[in-house]
């Protein structure tokens, strides 16, 4: 079991790697075969049901740009996982390379609890949470537009932009615990 490291490989010219890690693997499949449709870059997609990564795998395994936790929210499970992986990636990932996807936020029987965990999670970690509707056509499509603006910075491969500096404009911020009493 060792720390899955950002800088431990050099950068390919013109290539992007992004890991989708998700425990259902419900969304994850539909969203990697949108995301290999991008033509601009050469894009690597990697999935994994939760971290560490088998480590027989380690001298082949390309840099990863970005890791994405893909969260399902009526699952208690799905969350679990992803918060016991996270033990698993070198803390430099977290200056901009790693971010959240939440689905199934709209579903009824989410617990409200359970997203207020997630946004604190992140917003604890600093990083990007996004909202991905899992049950439409075009949710699949949605979702990687959004993820590929991401991967495409966190890879380097736009100009005059950091991964810390997006991750500063798109992070989390959990609300703070007001009462109404304080406004007066």
């Amino acid at each position: 079991m060792s720390l899955l490291k950002p800088f431990s490989r050099r950068p390919a010219l013109n290539t992007a790697t992004i890991l989708l890690v998700e425990r259902e693997e419900d969304f994850q499949q539909r969203l990697a075969e949108v995301l290999v449709e991008e033509t601009a870059v050469t894009l690597n997609v990697r999935l994994a049901k939760s971290l560490p990564l088998p480590f027989k795998n380690q001298h082949s395994r390309p840099r990863i740009d970005l890791v994405v936790f893909i969260i399902n929210l009526t699952s208690e499970l799905s969350l679990q996982s992803a918060q016991a992986s996270l033990k698993y990636l070198d803390p430099g990932y977290f200056l901009g390379k790693v971010c959240f996807m939440a689905t199934n936020a709209r579903n009824a029987a989410v617990p409200p609890e359970r997203l207020d965990t997630l946004r604190g999670l992140a917003a604890s970690l600093r990083c990007t949470l996004l909202f991905a509707e899992d049950q439409t056509a075009d949710g699949a499509s949605n979702a990687s537009e959004r993820l590929l603006t991401i991967l495409k910075v966190a890879a380097g491969l736009v100009p005059m932009t950091t991964a810390l500096y997006l991750s500063n404009l798109t992070m989390c911020t959990a609300p703070s615990n007001t009462n109404e009493a304080d406004f007066d």
